[in-house]
């Protein structure tokens, strides 16, 4: 049984591997992909370890990164809420919730949604005057993705996810596009919906608290506004994650050091690697830095959490910070409540 696992560990990861080829290696449109916004990281413990969060176990919020993640939730129901303070004073509203309403065997099943607020435009048109324009109205663009997700641990060692989402944009909303008779503007809506799939696999090698993993997301159809078609940011990535305090003695109640490195393929930008460490005190207070390269701004992350068990009821506060250069910091918050 062992056996066939990990062949079907290793095809699916071989498979994944050539897809990820394919749909790269035809035509790499590098910054020329749209919905930009599903690739931003709305968790804070996450983005606190730069996002080299492939290969490990989390709550509900693992939907955002690897689905396979939340197969191993001890809880009925693990829910996550996170705000992110985004550049150009653009914020993000997560939220996610998982549950297994029956046992480990049936596996978890999670919900999820991110809303993008990118503040309000003024909507200007041509005119004859000084100027060489008017003011119409202003406008709000807007982005929302909803998922629904499922995982589940297959054996001790390997667990499996996967998460369909509608993901929908709105740049203008009404945009104007010409003039009709009497005065009245010619709209029309500049928005589009569709479709997006992702998955993932966890592996647990059995040497000490070593795991591997893979995620492949944001894949789906083409998309087309008005003449122009493009993708979605589709982004291969695998990473391995350990607590390096496994290599020594020492008491698992006290302390634990978790390391990770992922590396990523995107479709519109080069390859990427992701480091990240997180420091835990008496499973309860917890230091992260993260960095990842190369980019053209930032890279450097840092966070902490407190998390606390009250009757019954897990309860998790996390918040990161990532320094940027020509924009201004960003800032990231999120609770979790398990019970």
């Amino acid at each position: 049984m062992k056996t066939k696992i990990t062949q079907f560990f290793i095809t699916a990861l071989l498979a994944a591997c050539l897809l990820n080829t394919g749909v790269f290696s035809q035509t790499q449109k590098l910054a020329q992909t749209g919905m930009k916004f599903l690739n931003v990281s709305t968790d804070a413990r996450n983005a606190g370890m730069a996002n080299a969060i492939t290969s490990t176990f989390g709550g509900s919020s693992a939907m955002f990164y690897n689905p396979a993640a939340m197969a191993e939730i001890d809880k009925f129901a693990d829910v996550t809420l996170s705000q992110t303070n985004w550049i150009a004073d653009i914020n993000y509203i997560a939220a996610s919730a998982a549950f297994q309403p029956f046992d480990t065997y049936m596996g978890v099943f999670g919900v999820s949604v991110v809303a993008v607020d990118y503040g309000e435009f003024q909507q200007t048109i041509r005119a004859n005057n000084d100027k060489g324009f008017i003011d119409v109205k202003t406008y709000s663009p807007s982005a929302i993705a909803i998922g629904i997700g499922y995982a589940r641990s297959l054996s001790e060692k390997f667990s499996v996810g996967g998460n369909i989402k509608y993901v929908r944009q709105s740049l203008i909303g009404d945009g104007i596009i010409g003039l009709l008779d009497g005065g009245l503007y010619d709209t029309k809506k500049f928005e589009e919906s569709v479709f997006a799939f992702d998955f993932g696999l966890i592996y647990k090698t059995g040497f000490k608290s070593l795991n591997l993993g893979m995620s492949v997301r944001n894949f789906s159809e083409e998309i087309k506004y008005v003449e122009d078609g493009f993708q979605l940011p589709i982004i291969f990535q695998l990473g391995m994650s350990m607590n390096l305090l496994d290599l020594m003695e020492y008491d698992p109640n006290v302390h634990s050091l978790l390391f990770s490195v992922d590396a990523s393929h995107p479709r519109d930008f080069q390859e990427q690697v992701f480091l990240g460490g997180e420091y835990t005190y008496l499973n309860s207070f917890s230091f992260r830095t993260g960095y990842n390269f190369p980019r053209d701004d930032g890279g450097f992350t840092a966070g902490m959490g407190l998390k606390h068990e009250v009757q019954g009821m897990h309860v998790s506060v996390d918040y990161a910070y990532a320094p940027w250069d020509i924009f201004d910091d960003v800032h990231r918050f999120s609770i979790r409540f398990g019970y």
